[in-house]
């Protein structure tokens, strides 16, 4: 009777093992394969634009200090032309462009350069959109595969009704690996995308407040000319 127990038990947990090694090598392995590489190709574009928009996005070369003293400071707009070609930068474009219309109605001069400057912020925000779809994105793709990878697991479960709690257990941490690294990934995006669109805000109105300081001081001066 031992022996028959024995057997029973045996016969038990080779089935468990059975079972089991078919979920490893069943489609949920390859399906979790493809979700972990999706979060994975996700988490290398999201840090890839992290890094690209932070050296992208450095004062320097969006309102370089040199420029801004020559707004205040320069005599005449070839000073100031000279300077914003020197130093190349999303201000420096928007001041050379002031410079070529300082003959136009100062009215007109404005909206041309409230036009050009939506262009530069357009520039600015590249690839912000991204971060925008990894925030959502991220987190409902972990979860699919943490839902796909229940689902088999449950489903395998029921095949071996004598499975082992710490199989059973191992399967549920497997299958939740997805939404954490969808989640890893959705965070950083977040604080990411966030920082960088305040920081073009900023960038936006201080550029706006220079132009307009430059038109003014400069159209003014040419109209007593």
């Amino acid at each position: 009777m031992a022996g028959r127990h024995a057997s029973n038990g045996r016969s038990s947990s080779a089935a468990c093992h059975h079972h089991l090694s078919l979920l490893l090598n069943s489609p949920l392995k390859t399906m979790e394969l493809f979700f972990l590489l999706a979060l994975f190709a996700s988490s290398v574009l999201g840090v890839t634009i992290i890094i690209e928009r932070g050296i992208s996005l450095q004062r320097k070369r969006v309102i370089p200090s040199s420029v801004v003293r020559a707004i205040a400071r320069a005599e005449s707009v070839g000073e100031v032309r000279a300077v914003c070609q020197r130093h190349p930068s999303t201000l420096s474009r928007l001041v050379i462009s002031a410079a070529d219309h300082l003959d136009w109605p100062r009215q007109q001069a404005v909206e041309f350069i409230q036009t050009r400057a939506r262009h530069e912020v357009s520039k600015l925000e590249r690839n912000l959109f991204v971060l925008e779809i990894l925030v959502g994105v991220a987190p409902l793709l972990g979860l699919v595969g943490t839902v796909y990878g229940l689902m088999e697991l449950f489903g395998t479960m029921n095949l071996a009704a004598n499975a082992e709690n710490a199989n059973f257990a191992s399967g549920i941490s497997l299958a939740l690996r997805a939404t954490f690294g969808g989640l890893v990934i959705a965070i950083p995006s977040l604080i990411a995308w966030s920082f960088y669109s305040r920081r073009i805000e900023t960038y936006t109105v201080e550029m706006e407040t220079l132009c307009d300081e430059f038109l003014r001081r400069n159209h003014a001066a040419k109209l007593q000319a």
